[in-house]
C-alpha cells in the first residue's frame, strides 16, 4: 500500500517537474529566442511590414491593401456607397480593404472573397447584367473605371481595362495592382493633382516591382507606397 502511494507520488512529481521544465523552455525561452532573432535579423517584417510616410508616421502595412475614398456625407448611413477619391491611385475593388491611412487612421474591415464562379451571371458564355451576379459587378466596375480614368486628353478604352481593375483578390486584402492598372490611372491622377503626366509616369515606374527572383509571380505596384510617394510629390510641388 505504502509502495503504491510512493510510486504514485513519484510519478506525479516527475510529471509536474516535466511540465515545469517544458513550460519554461517552450513557453518562455523558445518564444523569447525566436522573437529576439526576428527582431535582430528581420525587424521590419517581424513588426508587420509597417510603412511610414515622409513624417515617419506609420500609415499601414505593405501586406494589406487600403481604400482611398471620399468621406461619406452621412457616416452613420450603411447604405451610402463609398466614392473613390480620384486624386489617389485606386486599389483592386474589394469590400475587405481598410480605410485610407495616408491622411486618416488605418482600420481593417474583413477578409474574404465572393466565392462566385467566373461565369456567375453569364449566359451562353456572355456576361449579363443580372443583379447580384459577378458579371454584373464586373460590368459595373469596368464602366466606373472607364468613366473615372478618362480625362479631356485621355480616353480609356474598354479593352485597356485589366482584370485586376474590376475583380478583387481571393483575400480581398491585396495591397498590389498590376503595372497596367497603375498606368491606366496616370492621366487622371496627374489631372487631379495638377501634375505633369511624365512626373506621374516616373512615379509609377519607380514603384513597379518585377517578378521575384526574375521568374516567380507577376510585376506589381504597391498602392500604399505609391500614394505615399504621390503625396510627397504633391506636397513638394
Amino acid at each position: 500500500m505504502n509502495n503504491s502511494v510512493a510510486n504514485t507520488a513519484r510519478l506525479i512529481g516527475a510529471g509536474l517537474r516535466a511540465l515545469l521544465v517544458l513550460t519554461v523552455i517552450c513557453g518562455v525561452l523558445y518564444p523569447l529566442a525566436v522573437t529576439g532573432i526576428a527582431q535582430a535579423l528581420f525587424n521590419n517584417k517581424a513588426n508587420g511590414s509597417e510603412i511610414k510616410d515622409q513624417s515617419g508616421q506609420v500609415v499601414g502595412s505593405s501586406l494589406i491593401g487600403q481604400t482611398y475614398n471620399l468621406p461619406k456625407q452621412n457616416p452613420d448611413d450603411p447604405e451610402e456607397a463609398a466614392k473613390p477619391d480620384l486624386k489617389w491611385f485606386q486599389p483592386r475593388p474589394s469590400n475587405g480593404l481598410g480605410s485610407n491611412s495616408v491622411n486618416t487612421q488605418y482600420s481593417l474591415i474583413l477578409s474574404g472573397a465572393t466565392n462566385r464562379s467566373a461565369d456567375n451571371g453569364a449566359v451562353n458564355g456572355k456576361c449579363t447584367e443580372e443583379e447580384g451576379t459577378l458579371c454584373a459587378q464586373v460590368i459595373s466596375a469596368k464602366d466606373a473605371v472607364i468613366t473615372d480614368n478618362s480625362t479631356a486628353i485621355y480616353q480609356v478604352k474598354p479593352e485597356d481595362v485589366p482584370a485586376d481593375a474590376v475583380t478583387s483578390s481571393g483575400s480581398g486584402l491585396d495591397p498590389h495592382i498590376s503595372p497596367e492598372y497603375a498606368k491606366l490611372q496616370i492621366h487622371r491622377v496627374a489631372e487631379q493633382n495638377k501634375l505633369d503626366v511624365k512626373q506621374v509616369e516616373k512615379l509609377v515606374a519607380d514603384h513597379t516591382t518585377g517578378r521575384t527572383l526574375g521568374f516567380m509571380g507577376e510585376p506589381r505596384v504597391n498602392v500604399l507606397e505609391l500614394n505615399i510617394a504621390l503625396k510627397a510629390l504633391t506636397t513638394k510641388g
